[in-house]
């Protein structure tokens, strides 16, 4: 008997049972990133997540550099990010250590977690699970990865300059709490990272008949307007940070309409020969 025959004869409980091994396993491995996270901390946060802060942050380069070609003189260069970090509670180093080595854990032991899932969820939807897992987990993992990379290098660099430059008055001060500058930093990348997933969500919705290429064509301007819509809301409020960050996402949609035009002309190709 095959292991999926074996899978579709289990009780609801036993299902439970194997899906409980699934979790634990990754659970486990969030746990092993997590602590090592946590005992190399000055990788984590000086190196990393405290990166935008500094004046010599590669996307600082890179903005001061082509505002120097364009002409424009020092008008994008960024020497100093006017505010200081501070902690303003007993255990807030601590617990801020904490929550940032559980989520880096995740980070990097998303491609196992999600192949993890794939395991479980896979046997119910495809004969061939091991063929299709390498590739499904290979491009979520990447696109992950790749919208982690976009949060990190460009939206996060944008949103601390701004929100920390931003000034109601000279007189009052910006003094931004540990928590705050790495909640801040963290939540943005995670956004993206699940926000690059969507050539992987639209497969999976194309396969299952919940969405086709003409649809997604026919609502292309509404998806335009929500794409600004949520790149307001993870960037700062000008216009410039917006761009940057709906391009990506609009280029992802339409490479969303391509994947789901191919799946269905294979079905269709697969149910013509039937």
């Amino acid at each position: 008997m095959s292991t999926d025959q074996q899978k579709g004869d289990m009780s609801f409980l036993e299902h439970l049972e194997v899906f409980r091994w699934h979790l634990a396993r990754s659970a486990f491995a969030i746990l092993f990133f997590a602590i090592l996270a946590f005992i190399y901390k000055g990788i984590v946060f000086d190196s990393i997540l405290l990166g935008p802060k500094n004046p010599d942050f590669p996307t600082y380069k890179i903005l001061c550099y082509l505002s120097q070609q364009l002409g424009m003189g020092d008008a994008l260069c960024m020497d100093e990010l006017p505010f200081i970090l501070m902690n303003i509670s007993m255990s807030g180093q601590f617990s801020t250590h904490i929550m940032t080595s559980i989520v880096a854990g995740f980070v990097v032991a998303f491609p196992y977690v999600f192949w993890e899932m794939w395991r479980f969820i896979a046997p119910a939807l495809y004969e061939k699970e091991s063929s299709v897992a390498k590739g499904v987990v290979f491009f979520s993992s990447s696109l992950f990865l790749l919208g982690i990379l976009f949060g990190y290098y460009v939206v996060s660099p944008l949103s601390v300059h701004f929100l920390g430059s931003y000034q109601v008055s000279q007189t009052v001060a910006n003094q931004i709490s540990l928590s705050s500058f790495i909640s801040t930093i963290t939540t943005v990348c995670l956004a993206n990272g699940v926000v690059f997933e969507l050539p992987i969500l639209v497969y999976f919705l194309t396969k299952i008949g919940l969405i086709t290429p003409s649809f997604m064509r026919t609502y292309r301007k509404h998806a335009l307007v929500l794409t600004l819509i949520f790149s307001s809301i993870i960037t700062p409020p000008d216009v410039t940070s917006q761009i940057l960050v709906a391009l990506p996402l609009m280029v992802l949609y339409e490479i969303s309409i391509g994947i789901s035009a191919r799946v269905l002309k294979k079905q269709e190709k697969q149910f013509s020969k039937q």
